[in-house]
């Protein structure tokens, strides 16, 4: 049997030689791991958030029958704000600098739930060609009618106690409205794009996208149903986390108009004849 020093088999192989290849496949892989570029950060809302709107539930006896304790406390969800001011379901996504690069086709599927009297979550990222999970867990009837610009629109019926249904959505479009046509204050909001790049920020306003952008400059676009869009450039490095923090101004309430004063001169009793 050969056994000269280039060609020993396994079990007479020299054990530092075995651990030298291991540190060396670890540290390549440390490396680039390290190379990975990252973006996270903050969404902030500037000012008050307008008050939510109490949802009457007269008449929808599905609901308040399932949920006793939501009567008379039930409210919109369009503006979900911490004390320090960090807001919730906004959608981050790299808009910019990603053209003509293809990823991994994704392997999970995202689940939008009726639940609670509402959907969740409120604000969903997915892929192009990404599988949706779509299900109904209330003991009762409701119904799911996406209204995209640029992909197809769908309207699913969903009794209590049905199966999953599955959509997928061709195109990215940022963002897609969800809406109930049984319960009209069940809303949920749908981010599509073509990259793994992409995030929704917490209750606290924070974001992470995945790791592993590659370096370059980028348009990164923040999303909320309400509070509108914002943007910001930045350039990521292969070995370095970037800070983006976007910053929404709060709507202005607008007041009653005040009605016009009188006239100098004006009474407002009945007019008195002239004099002859």
């Amino acid at each position: 049997m050969n056994t000269s020093p280039d060609r020993q088999p396994f079990s007479q192989t020299n054990p530092s030689r075995v651990l030298i290849c291991l540190g060396t496949a670890v540290l390549g892989l440390l490396v680039r791991a390290a190379v990975a570029g990252e973006i996270q950060g903050r969404v902030t809302l500037r000012g008050a958030p307008p008050s939510e709107k109490l949802v009457d539930l007269t008449g929808f006896d599905d609901v308040s029958r399932t949920y006793p304790a939501l009567v008379g406390e039930l409210k919109t969800r369009h503006y979900r704000v911490s004390a320090d001011g960090g807001l919730a379901n906004v959608f981050i996504h790299v808009k910019q600098g990603l053209e003509g690069r293809t990823f991994p086709p994704p392997t999970d599927r995202p689940v939008l739930d009726q639940t609670n009297a509402g959907f969740y979550p409120y604000v969903l990222g997915v892929r192009t060609q990404q599988t949706v999970l779509i299900r109904n867990s209330e003991p009762y009837l409701d119904t799911v009618h996406a209204l995209p610009r640029e992909n197809r629109e769908f309207n699913i019926a969903q009794p209590a106690g049905s199966e999953v249904a599955e959509r997928r959505f061709d195109k990215p479009e940022v963002l897609i409205r969800v809406k109930c046509e049984v319960h009209p204050w069940e809303f949920a909001f749908i981010g599509v794009v073509e990259h793994p790049f992409f995030a929704v920020t917490d209750e606290n306003g924070r974001y992470r996208l995945p790791p592993g952008l590659p370096a370059g400059k980028y348009v990164l676009e923040a999303v909320h149903p309400k509070a509108g869009r914002l943007t910001s450039e930045v350039e990521v490095a292969g070995d370095e986390t970037r800070v983006v923090d976007f910053a929404f101004e709060a709507p202005t309430v607008k007041s009653p108009p005040k009605e016009p004063a009188p006239a100098v001169g004006a009474s407002n009793g009945p007019v008195s004849p002239g004099r002859p």
